[in-house]
């Protein structure tokens, strides 16, 4: 009989149901970690960079509605 034993994670998906934040971590160098945040995120939003989280978000101010009606080309 073989025997095979798994001591390492290379890489990891981490989901938290709370606040629909999805965390993904892979081995080697990739360079740093963002997260998306989408716990506001509602019918239509798009995803953006918010660079004093570090973290691309989904909410309900950016969304295709505030884009075409006022948005800023």
């Amino acid at each position: 009989m073989t025997s095979v034993n798994i001591s390492t994670t290379k890489n990891t998906v981490t989901v938290n149901g709370e606040t629909s934040v999805v965390t993904v971590a892979t081995q080697g160098p990739q360079g740093a970690s963002t997260a998306i945040d989408s716990s506001s995120a509602v019918d239509n939003s798009i995803v953006y960079y918010h660079q004093s989280s570090g973290t691309f978000k989904a909410d309900d101010t950016t969304t295709k509605l505030t884009l075409v009606n006022g948005g800023n080309f």
